[in-house]
């Protein structure tokens, strides 16, 4: 396995705040896969593991990256801009897939789910543009990555 993985995540509650039993469980899945499976090197680091602490503070997103006993690797700090708009598409769809899991027929359900995916997919390579050139992850990671955006991104919407 390589040093170039998370292998802890955390959130900023303060960003974060409380959610939704739905919301909550994507949050706990996406850490749990994330930590399960990833890959994730900050470009300027010559090995890991990686604790990251994701927060929004000031309309812009926070990566800092720490090694595995704590020594600070790097801050990334990325406007929140370029990913505003998909922030919300997504975040809309997500609330819609909820309301039709409660009443809605099992093709309406998948159609929502799948529209859900698509937006969520182009959510998730635009983080990867985002991250180029600062840290380098797999296409896996950045969908895991964007799940946990979307969930620090809800409490300002």
């Amino acid at each position: 396995m390589s040093d170039h993985r998370l292998i802890a995540v955390e959130l900023d509650q303060l960003s974060i705040g409380k959610a939704d039993p739905n919301v909550e469980h994507e949050r706990r899945v996406a850490i749990a896969d994330l930590l399960e499976s990833n890959e994730f090197r900050p470009l300027d680091s010559e090995n890991g593991p990686y604790a990251l602490h994701l927060s929004i503070e000031d309309q812009r997103l926070v990566f800092d990256v720490k090694r595995q006993d704590g020594e600070p690797v790097h801050i990334f700090v990325f406007s929140l801009g370029p990913l505003r708009r998909i922030l919300k598409d997504y975040l809309m769809m997500c609330d819609s897939y909820y309301e039709a899991v409660r009443d809605a027929t099992l093709t309406q359900i998948e159609a929502i789910d799948m529209g859900r995916r698509g937006v969520h997919n182009e959510g998730s390579t635009i983080l990867r543009e985002r991250l180029a050139g600062k840290i380098d992850v797999d296409f896996a990671t950045a969908r895991r990555l964007f799940t946990l955006i979307c969930a620090l991104h809800r409490r300002m919407m």
